[in-house]
């Protein structure tokens, strides 16, 4: 494709050709997959209590903080020494990747060998063990899904040549643009803006932030 195309094509860049391209890469069918299939043993369990209305309200308000842990303390890890072992996450590697080429798509979604090998397990096995009524642990398992999918969607849209055309998406847009372009110490969450880093004070007016050397290379500074 000649760079005259390339950028027509991104300036046409549709909400239609962002769903196709996203359908393309696993892990939204294996974060679905596990939706549809939490969804389906969570009607067959039935015992609807009060607590199955409650559990997503408290999901909905501690996902941008769950949001914000993970980017900070495992997507941005820095690799530890051992004595001779490197402690050193797929997570952490495909995310500094990203970091130095923003636009790779691939390398926008969870690594899928992170999703087969613990993140799905590990949440399954959360549902499963750790709640009190199995109801209530796969309705813990539905709306995980559903917020992960979500934030698959909304890392990648951000990402992609689409547009923000609404008030809502454009503030979620600068704010994890501003992440990626303005200085990686500063606005983690990727689904909102202005609420977990806001109260955890990594939401400074962007006019007072310099722009960090190492955005694009993650933890230069330490090499």
């Amino acid at each position: 494709m000649t760079t005259a195309k390339a950028r027509s094509a991104r300036k046409n860049f549709t909400l239609s050709d962002a769903v196709r391209e996203f359908w393309r890469h696993p892990s939204p069918w294996m974060i679905g997959a596990t939706l549809i299939a939490a969804l389906v043993a969570r009607i067959a369990v039935g015992d609807w209590r009060v607590t199955d209305a409650v559990v997503p309200l408290v999901m909905i308000a501690l996902f941008p903080f769950f949001e914000w842990i993970i980017h900070v303390f495992i997507l941005h890890w820095r690799p530890k020494r051992v004595g001779r072992l490197t402690i050193d996450p797929l997570l952490a590697r495909e995310h500094r990747a990203h970091h130095t080429d923003p636009r790779n798509i691939p390398l926008i979604f969870i690594p899928w060998k992170s999703l087969a090998t613990w993140v799905l397990p590990l949440t399954i096995a959360v549902a499963l063990l750790v709640f009190p009524r199995l109801g209530m642990g796969l309705t813990y398992l539905v709306f995980i899904a559903a917020l992960g999918l979500v934030y698959e969607w909304s890392h990648y849209l951000i990402h992609s040549d689409y547009k923000p055309k609404t008030r809502l998406y454009r503030a979620i847009w600068r704010n994890h643009r501003n992440h990626h372009y303005k200085n990686e110490h500063y606005w983690f969450t990727v689904t909102s803006a202005g609420t977990a880093d806001r109260a955890l004070r990594t939401y400074p007016d962007p006019a007072t932030v310099e722009n960090s050397p190492t955005a694009k290379n993650l933890h230069a500074d330490a090499a």
